[in-house]
C-alpha cells in the first residue's frame, strides 16, 4: 500500500493506493460522513476489486485529513473529489478504465461527479436514500442523484438500512445483504457482490 497526499481546493486529501498485478482498471472509493477508509464494507469492496484485477484507491476527504468529523458542504466535497480523481488518473494510476464509488456520503459524491471524473461505472455501498425527517419538513429522497447516473451502477444495501432500499433500474443493480446502514453484518456478501459486478462490467479496454 502507498499513501499519497493530494492538494484540493479544500486542503489536502489523502489516498491509500493498492495496486493490482496487470490491472485492467481502477476503482476509487470515498468514505462515509463520520467514518474512515477502514470501514468493513470498504475493506471488503477493496479486496474484491483487487481480486478482479482492479487497482484501488481509498480516498480521505480533506475534512477527515484535518481531523474534523463533520463533513464539508456538498459543493466542497465534490470539488475535492474531482481534484483527487484528476490527480490520481494523471500521475499515480494512469488512464485505465475508471470506476468510482464509496459508502453512504462517498457514494453520493461519486454519483454527483461522474461526468467530471469520466467514470465508466459506480459502486454505492449503503446509499442513504431517504434521510430522517427534521421537524415538520418531510424527508427528501436522494433518488434523483442515482437517476442522474446513466452509467452501470451497483448498490449494495443492508436489508434493515434505516435510509431505505433504492429501487433497481435498467442500468442499476441492487444487491440486498444482511445488516443495517453500517454493512458490518456480512462483509463477505458485500465483497462477493462487488467482485461479481466488476467481473462482468464492460469497460473501454
Amino acid at each position: 500500500m502507498t499513501s499519497v497526499q493530494i492538494e484540493t481546493p479544500s486542503g489536502p486529501a489523502r489516498a491509500a493506493l493498492h495496486g493490482a498485478d496487470k490491472a485492467r482498471g481502477i476503482v476509487i472509493f470515498g468514505h462515509g460522513a463520520g467514518g474512515g477508509i477502514d470501514a468493513p464494507d470498504l475493506v471488503a469492496a477493496r479486496d474484491a476489486a483487487l481480486g478482479t484485477g482492479f487497482t484501488v484507491a481509498l480516498v480521505e476527504q480533506p475534512y477527515r485529513v484535518a481531523g474534523r468529523r463533520s463533513p464539508a458542504p456538498a459543493k466542497r466535497l465534490d470539488e475535492a473529489w474531482i481534484a483527487v480523481v484528476e490527480k490520481l488518473r494523471g500521475a499515480e494510476l494512469g488512464e485505465l478504465p475508471l470506476v468510482v464509488g464509496g459508502r453512504s456520503l462517498g457514494a453520493r459524491v461519486a454519483c454527483r461527479t461522474v461526468k467530471e471524473t469520466g467514470a465508466e461505472g459506480v459502486i454505492c455501498l449503503a446509499f442513504p436514500l431517504v434521510p430522517p425527517s427534521r421537524g415538520d419538513r418531510p424527508p427528501q429522497s436522494r433518488l434523483p442523484e442515482l437517476e442522474a447516473v446513466a452509467l452501470p451502477v451497483l448498490i449494495v444495501q443492508g436489508a434493515s438500512d434505516r435510509f431505505g432500499m433504492p429501487p433497481p433500474a435498467s442500468n442499476r443493480k441492487v444487491v440486498e445483504v444482511a445488516g443495517d446502514h453500517g454493512l458490518k453484518a456480512d462483509p463477505e456478501a458485500v465483497g462477493g457482490a462487488v467482485g461479481e459486478w466488476l467481473g462482468v462490467l464492460p469497460t473501454s479496454r
